[in-house]
């Protein structure tokens, strides 16, 4: 996996540069979700349902989770941070629900990554931030790699 303006696996003690996070201009809608308590993925949906405001008619499946992410036209926002604290915990044991998360999270990134139009390059409208143990680190980045 290439590296992209859109995602960021940080240390819990790292730091992201603000301006990697927060557009210019606009509505920013800030989303923490936490690891530790996605256990399973209803507690995975719960997450997202709460933390994320998701619309009354979400599914709780990843279909219709990663349908959620990739339209975002319910949050009355102009750009979403989400971010996901220990995300190295979240489905632990589960390696192929959380391979799932994963894939989800790098779809809807990709939807709403940069855009190029004529007169400039426009910030895309969701930034994912997954946050774990320094030790993680590496291990989650690989996670992501192989999605």
């Amino acid at each position: 996996m290439h590296t992209v303006p859109w995602l960021h696996v940080v240390s819990e003690q790292g730091t992201v540069p603000v301006d990697l996070l927060l557009p210019v201009t606009g509505r920013t809608f800030v989303a923490r979700l936490d690891g530790r308590r996605m256990g399973d993925t209803d507690a995975v949906f719960q997450q997202f349902y709460d933390g994320m405001r998701l619309p009354d008619h979400f599914g709780w499946n990843w279909n219709a989770l990663s349908d959620c992410l990739r339209d975002l036209n319910w949050l009355s926002a102009d750009h979403v941070v989400l971010i996901v604290e220990a995300a190295d915990e979240a489905l632990p044991g589960d390696f192929s629900e959380r391979q799932l998360l994963l894939e989800t999270l790098l779809r809807a990134g990709r939807r709403w990554s940069y855009t190029q139009r004529p007169e400039a390059v426009e910030r895309g409208r969701l930034v994912i931030v997954l946050s774990c143990d320094a030790a993680s680190v590496p291990s989650l980045r690989e996670q992501l790699r192989s999605c």
